[in-house]
């Protein structure tokens, strides 16, 4: 038995769909408050579904009796609830995890993070508190770390709107990054069952090729006819904000100072080199045209 949590979210759920298209047998843990369509999915594609919350422990036993494996997936940044922080559910909730994985003896846990950022932000304090109770804990671990995602970084809650053919272009706009597909890091999980290349390792994960935004801006342009309106945000502003976040004085919530790390990470780059990683995870990587073409298709 499979446990995904964060089976509602738009990982967790092409996580469940892809290992109920293997024939996998996946318990999903889903909260009562999510949204109903991505629990109907969940009973459509024959996943157990059982009730349960990171912020709750004996939630969290239940769901791990008899499973196999743990993928976690879950994360407070994009379906935030009442009582959701990124102390309660990334830090302290996986810590819970990971501790009632053991307890029950599961054998496999893969946890999803994000690469290693040169600065302290409490996301990521969160998520290398996590990887290093992994480390710690005697199971056999696998830590994913995709790079920006393509459909989150590359919508209008970030500032890229290609409906509207306007993009926010952080930094330079120059600074290139090995975007990765949601689908792309499921599958880099699925890859990783049965695997022992991928057994108590750490694996960055990115795209086929580094872009940046004004490469991408111009792929969208190609595609869609449509010239964009740029507007930029200078690295110093963005440096900037991230100095004020840190202040105590500020008052600033963590969820906004993680994201302001994340885009000052944006307009620096990452590219990642899947050379080693696709010979232990031999997976199939989108590349951003395809990307572009499926969106703009609608």
């Amino acid at each position: 038995m499979i446990l995904v949590v964060g089976a509602t979210g738009f990982l967790g759920l092409e996580v469940c769909r892809r290992l109920r298209l293997r024939g996998e047998p996946v318990r999903a843990l889903y909260r009562e408050s999510s949204a109903p369509d991505r629990i109907d999915e969940l009973k459509g594609i024959g996943a157990e579904l059982v009730p349960g919350d990171l912020k709750d422990r004996a939630s969290l036993d239940r769901a791990c009796r008899g499973v196999d494996v743990v993928i976690e997936t879950a994360s407070s940044t994009l379906s935030r609830q009442p009582a959701d922080t990124i102390d309660a559910v990334d830090r302290q909730g996986s810590l819970e995890l990971v501790a009632a994985a053991k307890q029950a003896g599961v054998a496999h846990f893969i946890y999803i993070s994000f690469p290693e950022i040169a600065d302290s932000f409490p996301l990521q304090d969160a998520k290398r508190a996590v990887e290093q109770a992994l480390r710690q804990s005697g199971i056999t671990y696998t830590i994913l770390q995709p790079t920006f995602f393509m459909e989150i970084w590359l919508s209008p809650a970030v500032g890229f709107d290609h409906a509207g053919a306007r993009a926010t272009l952080y930094g330079t706009g120059e600074a290139k990054i090995s975007w990765i597909a949601v689908a792309d890091v499921a599958e880099a999980a699925l890859a990783s069952l049965d695997n022992p290349k991928a057994f108590n390792r750490t694996f960055e994960l990115g795209g086929p090729e580094p872009l940046s935004h004004k490469d991408i801006v111009s792929i969208f342009e190609e595609l869609g006819s449509q010239r964009f309106t740029l507007e930029h945000v200078p690295e110093a502003e963005l440096r900037q904000r991230r100095q004020n976040a840190q202040d105590p004085a500020s008052g600033i919530d963590t969820l906004t100072q993680s994201f302001d790390a994340l885009m000052l990470h944006a307009a620096v780059g990452k590219i990642v080199d899947m050379t080693d990683t696709l010979a232990a995870l031999p997976i199939q990587l989108t590349p951003l045209r395809t990307y572009a073409e499926r969106v703009l298709r609608g």
